[in-house]
Parts: structure tokens; sequence; C-alpha cells
């Protein structure tokens, strides 16, 4: 199947991975090269990041096997390696930039909160092979036990958590926090967004950039503040919250102070009836109680563990490998950019597999992923020249009918204690598994 064919019939269905990589990068497509002296490439770059986004969802064989699979053309791997080598990592980012937008609608409900669209932030980490490139050029943390196993690369997302859609990604490739990721992506916040975030970034520092990137597009946020933070109490609501004043420290001089910060606070006690409860310590730019209730926004905090939820998709069934299979930094860089763009193509097929008709979410992930998407990508790629355009319509349509079938029931209202089986620092040790079941009370403190 060859870019060519799949393009004659974009307009009129899905017809194989191609086809969905298409309408993932849009019109603006992927990001060019400068022109350089020499022999013209024999992979284009179009074709270049297509294969390798085709690859990394793929649970056996390599890029050139892959390549051929797409094209019907040959490159040897080690060909392979060394233009993935030369490809600079502003073209992966450009691309990400390109193809990572907002795709909720009206006829998405759950992605939306009293208008405003949900997002959430958040970093996680993935493992790098021992390669003798990487262990040059990277340092593992140390542990309690002696050095880690592997090295670390962190990623942070800024996701849209109705539909599990990736907006915008960084990847730290020279070693880069979390933290400092994460204010990365907040240039990239969309309009009319509400921001979820964890206590990581929890505290004025981060709160200060935060209400400056919101205020830039009529934005707002919902970060579970640190416990150790000391307000001072401007003003009480009558539901329960407070205006609060927060003192902005300098980073790297906590003694210094460059500015003040005024925040509403929503604390909740959080539990199920006979055990014990936790304190939820809020903050929001949503300064209107009549407009954004407390108790409202301390239930919808909970919907932030949906990044969780995308991130053990991203890690555990997209990716079925421990760790990345890449051997240099900058090349297992763009492998997860690749598993983002993944996502976010699995995510639109999701959104088109449910077709308006309830929860995206409710659709099993895994399920379509390797019972339908895969299979009929492989389908189609083959029946080309075998099959009409009719009926390679027909069997779409099938599918699709088929990825409906996938329904999950609500997920269990349940959790599992916060507690390690070798026990790090003060976690609690967890001796037998176990958890808890029953609604979730909300009580305002």
């Amino acid at each position: 199947m060859t870019y060519s064919q799949t393009s004659s019939r974009a307009s009129a269905a899905p017809v194989g991975f191609l086809a969905s990589w298409q309408r993932l990068v849009g019109p603006r497509g992927v990001p060019s090269l400068p022109r350089r002296r020499g022999r013209k490439p024999r992979v284009p770059l179009t074709h270049l990041l297509a294969a390798l986004t085709f690859h990394v969802m793929q649970d056996a064989g390599t890029l050139a096997e892959h390549f051929a699979q797409l094209f019907d053309e040959s490159l040897a791997d080690s060909s392979w390696a060394d233009r993935r080598a030369r490809v600079p990592w502003d073209v992966f980012a450009e691309l990400m930039r390109r193809a990572l937008r907002p795709r909720a609608t009206r006829r998405h409900p759950e992605a939306f909160w009293r208008g405003w669209r949900l997002v959430a932030l958040d970093g996680t980490q993935f493992s790098l092979t021992n390669t003798p490139q990487i262990i040059a050029t990277t340092t593992k943390a140390r542990t309690r036990r002696g050095r880690a196993a592997f090295a670390k690369l962190t990623t942070a997302v800024l996701l849209e958590v109705g539909l599990h859609n990736p907006l915008a990604a960084t990847i730290g490739r020279h070693g880069e926090s979390e933290w400092a990721l994460a204010l990365e992506l907040l240039a990239q916040l969309p309009k009319r967004a509400l921001l979820l975030a964890d206590r990581l970034y929890g505290c004025a520092a981060f709160a200060v950039e935060a209400l400056a990137a919101c205020a830039r597009v009529g934005s707002h946020f919902l970060i579970r503040a640190r416990p150790d933070i000391k307000p001072q109490t401007v003003k009480r609501f009558g539901d329960g919250s407070r205006l609060i004043r927060v003192r902005v420290r300098e980073r790297g001089r906590p003694a210094h102070i460059v500015g003040v910060l005024e925040v509403r606070e929503i604390r909740v006690r959080v539990g199920r009836p006979g055990h014990r409860t936790h304190e939820l310590r809020l903050w929001t730019s949503l300064l209107t109680p009549s407009s954004a209730p407390a108790l409202e926004l301390a239930q919808l905090y909970a919907q932030r563990w949906e990044h969780e939820l995308y991130f053990r998709e991203l890690k555990r069934q997209v990716r079925t490998t421990a760790v990345l299979r890449s051997h240099t930094v900058d090349t297992a860089a763009q492998e997860v950019a690749a598993l983002v763009l993944v996502s976010a193509l699995l995510a639109t097929e999701r959104q088109r597999a449910v077709g308006g008709q309830g929860p995206v979410l409710r659709v099993s992930f895994l399920k379509i992923f390797e019972l339908v998407v895969k299979p009929l990508w492989l389908i189609v790629a083959l029946g080309q020249g075998l099959l009409t355009d009719q009926q390679l319509d027909q069997l779409v349509t099938r599918a699709y009918e088929h990825m409906r079938r996938f329904r999950i029931p609500p997920r269990r209202a349940r959790s599992c204690p916060r507690a390690v089986r070798q026990p790090v620092q003060a976690w609690p040790r967890l001796l037998q598994a176990q958890s808890i079941t029953g609604p979730v009370q909300f009580h305002l403190v």
C-alpha cells in the first residue's frame, strides 16, 4: 500500500494506518528539513516519520520490515539507524505541535465541566537500555540498594482527560526534571480549559506560572496543594472555601520573597464509611463559588487520575517492552515522541468508534487496539488491489461496529492502600493485598 493509494480514498473512509496518519498530522503535514548538499535521501522524511510511528506500536519486527509493509520498499536496518541519527530533534518537536490538538466536541460532554475543557498535566519516566552510548551520556539514579538498573528519560504530557488525547508533550533529552518540562507545556494550554495537576505542582512558584499561562488563553487551574504551605486567609466563602494569600519564594532561594499569590483554597476530607479519611487541599483560580462550587471541584479533581490510566495505556499496552528499544538518548526521545503520536492516533480511532454514542473511555482501549485496529490495518494493506472500494468501505464500517461492542462497565469505586511491600522512608509496609470498596464521601473542612 503506497501513500498515494491511501490519499485517494482518505475522503471516503479510513483505510488503514497511513490514512489515519494523514488525518492526524492534518493539512499542514509533517515538518520539512532544509535542503542539504549531496545525494537526495532515499527515504523521504514523510515516510520516515510515518514508519517510525507505525513501528513502535508493533509487538514484533524491525523498523525496516515495518517500513516495507507500509511503502513496499526496502532499506537495511543499519541504514535506518544512520538515517534516524541524522534527523534533528526539532522535527519531532514541531511534528507534535502540529499533530497534537484538542479533539473533544459537544458530542463528548464527559470531556467538559460547565463548559471548561478538562485537561491534566503530569509526567512519567521511561527506562533506557544499557547501551555504551546511553551509559556514556546519562547518569543512573541512586537508590538505597545502589545505582538504579536503568537510566530514565523523563516525559511530561498535557492530556485531554475525557478522550485520553495528548495535547502536547515535552521530553527531557538533557536530563530536565518533570517540573521544568511541565513549565514548557503551560505555553501550549488550550483556550477555556480547566487544568488539573497533582501535588508536585502544588506550590506558589508553579501556581504563579500556571495563573499567567491561564490568563493568556482564558483558562483556569485546579491543583492539589502541598500540606506544609502556610497561607494567610483573606476571605471565607459560604461554601466552605476561602480566598488565601501565599508568598511566592524564589526558586533555590526560599528566604527571598518575590511576590504574593491570591488563590481560592478548598479543603475537603475524603474517605469511605468505616475507614480512615484523608484531607485534600486544592487551589484554584476559579474565585467565584456560585459558578464553581467547592464540593463540585473537590469531586472533579478525581478525574486527574485519568492521566495515570493514560500512562498505563502508553507504557504497558502500546509498548510491550520493559525498556525503550533505541540505542541513544536522541533516538529514544524519538521513540517516546512516536509513542505519544500513536496514543493521539488511537484516541482518534476510539473516538470514531464511539461515534458520539456514549463516553469514549467506555470503549476498551486494549481490545480495540489488539483485536480491531491492528488487524484492520493489516487486512486493508493486504487487500489493496484485491478488494474493491465498496468492499473496503464495508469492511471498515463493520470493524467500527465491532469496536462498539467492547464497552466496559463503569469502574468500581475502590481504592488501594498507599503502602509498598518494601518500604522506603516513611511509607507503611504492605503485607497483604487489599482494596476498599464503597461510595466515596466528601466533607468540606
